[in-house]
């Protein structure tokens, strides 16, 4: 039996004086972790402000090996399709490339051979279409002149202003252009076509490689599943919207030629090349299907006839036929193919607009995958930019 004089046991003491060091190396641990944090995301923001330049200034070289690779990777299927059948890597990767310039041979021909022609015919045709025009640029003088008249009318002291003419530059320097740049431009098309046939011969082995040399199963298996969701969702997208816009390009020929309109194919391939780039694609479109029919026709109304046609076209096309086919799976954010698209525009112009969804498809199936880094949490919750499992 203890001896009530003797002084208490300091033992109760030392579990909590090891819980309180416990508590402040975790609080150190976590003052580290958000210091790297902070630093990491110092760092990423400084290389995504970086990296845009950098692809600007560098088109010549990023510009063709995005291009080749956004068509290598919409051509695997195909590839995988003839090795499934015993042809070769070698072969196939050819093959596949034989196929990608027919088609393009075909566009070329059907598209730029007739609109060289055009253009060509555009500085003599610019009296016919200020003839055309000419009812609506009175209709437009007549309601100045009416909307003036009510001005003076209560008092005003402005002037009415006089119709401007529309003078319209033929486009001798946009072709001064294009053959100035026509070596390097098929310097750069052969180097595409290379990258693309080596991607190609290379693939299996390359995805063999990069899921064999994962230190864990579940890194080998995560990275298979992530090259087979990229291989996947972009080459369905291509796929599907270049079978969409076949459809609606001959269906646009198809009106073209019933109006009367010559080279009914141009019209409907730069329809379908243009219904590529969300949003301002069309809207390009109509303007040149109504140039065309300025060109072409001296009633303004009839002349109009070809791009009110093609409106009506595309409100289909985007309503009904494209949501059936691309479903839900496809589905992206508006806002996200917006900023995409002024993205890219910005960094390579049109070829960049052209490319803009397919990156996206690619850089949100990679970002799914990895991980994003939850910044709202580092700044607001004393996070450290990853998510916890239990939160999702």
């Amino acid at each position: 039996m203890a001896d009530p004089s003797e002084p208490p046991s300091e033992t109760p003491a030392e579990p909590r004086e090891e819980s309180a060091i416990e508590m402040e190396l975790e609080a150190v641990a976590h003052r580290r972790d958000r210091l790297l944090a902070a630093l990491v995301l110092m760092s990423g923001a400084g290389l995504v402000l970086a990296v845009p330049f950098a692809l600007r200034a560098g088109a010549e070289f990023f510009l063709p090996v995005t291009v080749a690779l956004v068509i290598a990777i919409a051509l695997v299927p195909a590839l995988e399709w003839l090795e499934r059948h015993r042809v070769p890597s070698t072969l196939a990767a050819f093959l596949c490339l034989l196929l990608f310039l027919a088609l393009a041979n075909i566009a070329v021909a059907a598209i730029v051979i007739p609109a060289t022609e055009w253009v060509q015919l555009l500085p003599d045709r610019i009296d016919q279409v200020r003839d055309t025009l000419a009812p609506l640029f009175r209709l437009y003088a007549d309601l100045e002149r009416f909307l003036d008249g009510l001005v003076r009318e209560f008092g005003s002291t402005a002037s009415p202003n006089a119709p401007q003419a529309v003078r319209v530059e033929p486009p001798a320097s946009l072709l001064q252009i294009i053959a100035a740049s026509a070596p390097a431009a098929a310097i750069q098309m052969f180097f595409a076509m290379l990258v693309i046939f080596f991607f190609l011969a290379g693939w299996t082995r390359m995805r063999r490689r990069t899921i064999t040399t994962r230190t864990s199963f579940s890194g080998a298996m995560t990275t298979a599943r992530v090259i087979q969701q990229v291989v996947d969702a972009t080459s369905a997208y291509l796929g599907t919207i270049t079978v969409v816009n076949i459809g609606m390009g001959l269906v646009v020929a198809l009106v073209v030629w019933v109006i009367g309109m010559d080279t009914p194919l141009m019209w409907g391939g730069i329809a379908a090349l243009l219904n590529y780039i969300p949003y301002l694609g069309p809207i390009a479109a109509v303007l040149l299907l109504a140039l065309g029919g300025l060109m072409s026709f001296q009633d303004p109304w009839f002349a109009l006839l070809p791009a009110l046609s093609f409106v009506v076209i595309h409100l289909l096309e985007a309503n009904l036929v494209t949501p059936a086919m691309v479903g839900r799976r496809l589905t992206i954010n508006p806002l996200m193919i917006l900023l995409s698209l002024s993205f890219w525009a910005w960094v390579w112009g049109t070829t960049g607009a052209l490319l803009a969804v397919p990156l996206l498809i690619i850089i949100r199936t990679v970002m799914d995958a990895a991980g994003r880094p939850d910044i709202a949490g580092f700044l607001f919750e004393e996070g450290t930019l990853i998510h916890d499992a239990d939160d999702g």
